[in-house]
């Protein structure tokens, strides 16, 4: 889980890119260490958000843009009825479940990215009424949009977290480095 991002080759845009999501996801994924179920699915503050449910909402809408950019529609429409769920571990779903999906998700995000010919390429925005109609967006842009949507996310995880039990995003970088002192 990368904290700092290093720009291996300045040449590599994909590379740069893609390693600024991967550390917005960690980010996120920081958030649950040493944390239960019950924990992560707490909600300590007048927001409804969880770190379980912030993490589940993550990968959903990952896989979302993916399957977008990819020319494969969604796989969660915009049902306003179901819209909370996207947003808390229901029944039988876990921190651990979560997780592994999003992880799984990355490396078909990742592929995805490096595979495209060009980061110019686009693909239509769903109809919704917060997107203008009939637009496209590149790969680039979905890139950046994953960024800000984690970077998002991930300060509600801190927040939350520290709520939760005083951690901060300074001492869950320590954590999960191995050091247990900050």
């Amino acid at each position: 889980m990368p904290t700092h991002v290093v720009e291996k080759n300045v040449t590599d845009e994909r590379g740069t890119l893609l390693a600024f999501v991967e550390a917005q996801r960690g980010g996120l994924r920081r958030a649950l260490l040493g944390l239960t179920d019950e924990q992560a699915a707490l909600k300590p503050s007048a927001s409804e958000l969880s770190l379980g449910g912030l993490v589940k909402h993550a990968a959903q809408a990952e896989r979302n843009w993916l399957l977008l950019a990819q020319g494969r529609g969604e796989e969660t429409g915009h049902d306003e009825s179901k819209w909370a769920d996207g947003f808390r571990l229901l029944e039988g779903e876990t921190v651990a479940g979560a997780l592994a999906h999003w992880e799984k998700v990355a490396a078909e995000t990742e592929e995805f990215i490096r595979s495209v010919p060009s980061l110019e390429d686009t693909f239509p925005l769903p109809p919704a009424p917060w997107f203008p109609a009939d637009s496209r967006v590149s790969m680039r842009w979905l890139l950046l949009h994953l960024i800000e949507e984690f970077g998002r996310h991930a300060g509600h995880a801190d927040v939350i977290r520290e709520s939760l039990d005083g951690k901060t995003a300074f001492e869950l970088v320590a954590l999960a480095s191995g050091d247990e002192e900050v």
